[in-house]
């Protein structure tokens, strides 16, 4: 499937979901950075992909659904659909952010396509953005179940899901999180993450976001346990 941008029809709001936050500090004629725009595109998006999933798998839990959605709306996953309608080419972004890659970056596609999908909402309604992302995310999520069908590991059990059960089950405690160190520029930080399970440190992680630096560790701690 050939990906296209949604049509906005607003330039400004377009180009307002495009400008990061380090193309303001350069051009002082821009007075809006994306990070509202990525905040409500955010809450769209987990709304339609929930109902999207509500409908379409019927046979799959509150639990099941929760695992599909998260896998589907990740940063990962984002960032490639970004990547993909050439997002890194549009991005407003300053010159520092250029030269650390910025335009290659998964945090500032998955960032700036969620602003993407925030602008078109505010531009055309719930139910242009709803027709326009029903496709896509419907071949992804078909794409994940029949790989997921195919592996022996808990239908869409997601790495601090499937830690958090062998806490509890072991443990008889939740795991806990903590983000242990930053480094970098705002437009570029990279976050790493502990988690410990009674005291006793299973697994870091690192990532752009705290989220993914948090999932990356509970995967170290699962390898770790082998579970």
């Amino acid at each position: 499937m050939t990906l296209e941008l949604p049509p906005i029809r607003d330039r400004n709001l377009f180009n307002h979901a495009l400008t990061h936050r380090s193309y303001l500090n350069e051009h002082h004629e821009a007075t809006q950075h994306n990070e509202r725009l990525e905040f409500l595109g955010d809450a769209v998006l987990g709304f339609l992909v929930g109902e999207l999933l509500y409908k379409k798998y019927p046979e799959m839990s509150e639990a099941q659904l929760t695992r599909l959605r998260s896998k589907l709306v990740d940063e990962t996953q984002l960032g490639k659909l970004g990547q993909q309608l050439g997002l890194g080419k549009l991005m407003r972004l300053g010159r520092g952010a250029q030269k650390d890659k910025g335009r290659e970056n998964p945090s500032l596609l998955n960032d700036t396509f969620e602003a993407i999908i925030g602008a078109y909402f505010l531009d055309a309604g719930i139910d242009a953005v709803r027709a326009y992302i029903q496709p896509i995310f419907i071949r992804l999520a078909e794409q994940i179940v029949t790989t997921q069908s195919k592996t022996t590991k808990s239908t869409f059990v997601d790495s601090k899901n499937q830690l958090q059960q062998w806490a509890l089950a072991h443990q008889g405690e939740n795991p806990v999180y903590q983000i242990i160190a930053e480094v970098g520029p705002p437009h570029a930080k990279e976050f790493t993450a502990q988690v410990s399970i009674k005291g006793v440190v299973y697994g870091q992680g690192k990532g752009h976001r705290k989220q993914e630096a948090q999932k990356q560790a509970a995967e170290a701690a699962l390898k770790q346990l082998d579970a």
